[in-house]
């Protein structure tokens, strides 16, 4: 793998794990998913592949972080308005 490469998916790694803290099933079972998926493709040598394999991980941060902000969206819409249908 080529070293930028390299740099590429530990920062990917990285940003994956500290989003991983607030992921509504635990940071335990995100830690152990996120370590089974990239140990899954550890041998992956083909530079196109990782790549792909890169942009699917960006993917994926797009989609916590769109989770995440639609969950405090939700906290504060429920603690400014109420419930008229009661």
């Amino acid at each position: 793998m080529a070293r930028s490469l390299r740099g590429e998916v530990l920062n990917l790694y990285k940003n994956l794990l500290y989003l991983g803290k607030e992921y509504p099933k635990g940071a335990d079972y995100f830690r152990s998913r996120l370590k089974a998926a990239f140990l899954k493709n550890k041998d992956v040598k083909d530079p196109e592949k990782i790549k792909e394999l890169i942009a699917r991980g960006e993917f994926v941060i797009k989609e916590l972080e769109a989770l995440y902000f639609l969950r405090k969206y939700r906290a504060m819409k429920k603690r400014y308005y109420s419930d008229d249908k009661e």
